[in-house]
């Protein structure tokens, strides 16, 4: 029926809207710190079934294939794409990389509500904390670390421990406090929240905390972060490949609605 033809081309469309939108926002985040990409998974929605598959026809023979007509396509989820981005040095003292499994995890000062990061771009805050994001409204990161005052040099090793020099006493480092990571059993059930941030859900399951390098945690890198790992060339093809198929299900929508004239056409 044309009406079918119209609606069922319509969910492509639909679709196919949803999927570009996935494809802007990774785009947009080609330079965002650690970002992961997202995509759009897709399944077929339920059959009109005018024969059943093994059907016996009036003479009693089985059919070897049935009728089914199919009434369009959704998108079931928008998963998150938690590979590792590349890592790049950015000669700083308090940028970290994760090479591995493992999250920031981190504090709001007014809310107390926690959230995980892989975005290890830590500034200090006005009280000497170390916090993730502006120094200002950044969210504290867990454990608590504070920077003492006449610091010359900051120095996290690759199983978090930060040691700082004092001036005046180069020779001699300093064991301020010990950085965790956090591991889900299921990351890609973590809810963005944006800013680089992310919510435990019931999906996630509870964080794990431990060292860097313990437990199937990652080790942590110094003066280097991780990159999005958004891969500009394979969205640009998806790009043109669900660009393409939405034009077809638009084609598909103005047949229908061309046969639809005709039998109303036909009818008068």
């Amino acid at each position: 029926m044309p009406f079918q033809t119209i609606y069922t081309s319509g969910t492509g469309m639909l679709g196919m809207e949803k999927k570009l939108n996935t494809i802007a926002n990774n785009l947009s985040n080609i330079e965002t710190t650690a970002y992961k990409k997202q995509r759009c998974n897709f399944e077929d929605l339920y059959y009109d079934n005018l024969r059943y598959p093994g059907s016996q026809d009036i003479n009693g023979e089985f059919a070897a294939t049935g009728i089914a007509i199919g009434v369009g396509t959704r998108v079931t989820s928008v998963q998150s794409v938690m590979s590792e981005g590349s890592i790049t040095s950015t000669e700083r003292d308090l940028d970290l990389a994760i090479g591995g499994e493992g999250f920031f995890q981190c504090t709001d000062p007014f809310t107390n509500e926690i959230f995980y990061t892989r975005a290890g771009n830590f500034s200090v805050n006005p009280n000497g904390m170390l916090v993730v994001g502006s120094t200002h409204t950044g969210r504290l990161v867990e454990p608590n670390i504070t920077i003492p005052d006449g610091v010359q040099k900051v120095q996290i090793d690759d199983s978090g421990i930060v040691w700082v020099v004092q001036n005046g006493d180069v020779q001699q480092l300093q064991n301020i406090g010990q950085l965790e990571l956090a591991t889900f059993i299921n990351p890609e059930g973590l809810l963005r929240v944006g800013e680089n941030m992310y919510r435990e859900t019931e999906s996630s399951g509870p964080a794990t905390l431990n060292n860097p390098g313990m437990n199937g945690t990652g080790m942590l890198k110094s003066q280097h972060l991780e990159m999005s790992n958004v891969k500009p060339v394979i969205e640009l093809v998806d790009m043109i490949t669900s660009q393409r198929a939405y034009e077809l299900n638009s084609k598909s929508t103005q047949t229908g609605d061309s046969m639809l004239q005709t039998v109303i056409s036909i009818k008068r």
